[in-house]
């Protein structure tokens, strides 16, 4: 398995449904120093996860990018378009109950982006809140 290019695309996030597959993804980040990211089928719905620790002792994600993510994962919460629960940071991030794959994909590539620094991705795919008035 290659590692994951960066910025990555929505279609070549894998998807780490069932044991094998999981570890063969975190492996793979693991031994490239990378960011782990991929997507997992419960059920009807999809899970998006990303782990930081794969990294090593790489850089780290900024607070800037942190609380981007962090916001940006409670705004899916508020809208029920992720599960509540959903784990925001620093280190891991998990969201379940994605509606369908490619909706995860896009969460999932966005979310890769943006632990690389790069938050354009994540803006497009949730949007900042409008406000009204």
């Amino acid at each position: 398995m290659q590692p994951l290019p960066v910025p990555c695309p929505a279609h070549l996030v894998p998807d780490a449904t069932g044991t094998h597959a999981f570890h063969d993804a975190y492996r793979t980040a693991m031994a490239h120093n990378a960011v782990f990211v991929a997507i997992e089928a419960e059920g009807r719905y999809w899970t998006v996860k990303a782990d930081t620790l794969t990294t090593g002792s790489g850089p780290r994600v900024t607070d800037a990018a942190n609380d981007a993510i962090r916001t940006a994962i409670l705004r899916l919460v508020d809208a029920r378009e992720v599960d509540f629960g959903a784990y925001t940071g620093p280190v891991y991030f998990m969201m379940h109950g994605v509606r369908d794959e490619e909706r995860a994909r896009e969460l999932a590539a966005a979310l890769h982006a943006a632990l690389h620094e790069d938050l354009d991705p994540l803006s497009r795919a949730v949007p900042p809140a409008s406000s009204s008035g």
